[in-house]
């Protein structure tokens, strides 16, 4: 059974109690949570929650009084029905091109950017290379071992670093799969914590870094001159801003 992490477990636990996990993680799931009580008291908090909103999501019916407001002031039609859709009718008329605006945007704003699924699918992977005991595929602290591997191994040559004097050392790298693409990734360390670097080619204009909080995850992401590069740990911001200012400023 692989060993998994409180950070991990927390990732999984929804898809733990929703029984969404494939066998295998499922019982690594369930082992760490018999000997963790932390994260068996945030499994447990989440398995109340949704008991309780089964049980007592409360529906509330329309008070007799409001309903005689409502038809009180109405001409005397065949039926209250009657009424109270000629009434509705002549109300909602004007409104609903403001809903249907409103819903335009709601839409808009929630259609997530180009770049998400290119995150979502890195933060995936970072969380399989912890769980699965697959960070590197060369383990090495030397650049100059490390970079030479991905030759014929990739159509492009990722740009390779060790910040060891920064606190920041390099632990090795590995092919990975992002959106359909083969995909570098480099992994370092900090402290107890883990960095995994994803960099692919891409025909996209350049773009700033910018930071996102994706499943309990910092991430960094940006582009330059042809290259995509996406950070992410579990690191504290602060700290993970600081490492990737050091791979953009060293990659060029």
């Amino acid at each position: 059974m692989n060993e998994i992490n409180c950070t991990v477990c927390h990732e999984l636990i929804h898809g733990y109690l929703d029984h969404e996990l494939d066998a295998t993680t499922t019982a690594n799931v369930a082992g760490h949570l018999s000997h963790c009580a932390d994260c068996q008291r945030v499994h447990d908090e989440m398995q109340r929650l949704i008991t309780s909103v089964k049980a007592y999501a409360p529906y509330y019916a329309a008070p007799d009084a409001l309903i005689q407001q409502v038809f009180v002031n109405l001409p005397s039609p065949t039926s209250p029905w009657q009424a109270l859709r000629e009434t509705t009718q002549k109300w909602l008329a004007p409104a609903f091109s403001a809903v249907a605006l409103a819903m335009a945007l709601a839409l808009y704003v929630a259609t997530p950017s180009p770049e998400q699924p290119w995150l979502e699918e890195a933060v995936s992977s970072h969380v399989r290379s912890l769980m699965a005991e697959h960070l590197n595929d060369v383990v090495s602290s030397d650049r100059h071992t490390v970079k030479p591997w991905f030759t014929g191994k990739l159509d492009f040559s990722p740009p390779v670093f060790d910040f060891s004097a920064q606190g920041f050392p390099l632990l090795g790298g590995r092919l990975d799969y992002l959106q359909h693409q083969t995909t570098a990734a480099l992994s370092y360390g900090r402290a107890k914590h883990i960095i995994n670097v994803f960099m692919v080619p891409t025909t996209e204009a350049d773009q700033p870094r910018k930071n996102q909080f994706i499943r309990g995850y910092n991430v960094v992401a940006w582009q330059h001159n042809h290259m995509r590069f996406i950070v992410i740990s579990d690191l504290e911001k602060t700290e993970l801003e600081v490492f990737s200012r050091l791979l953009e400023q060293g990659a060029f």
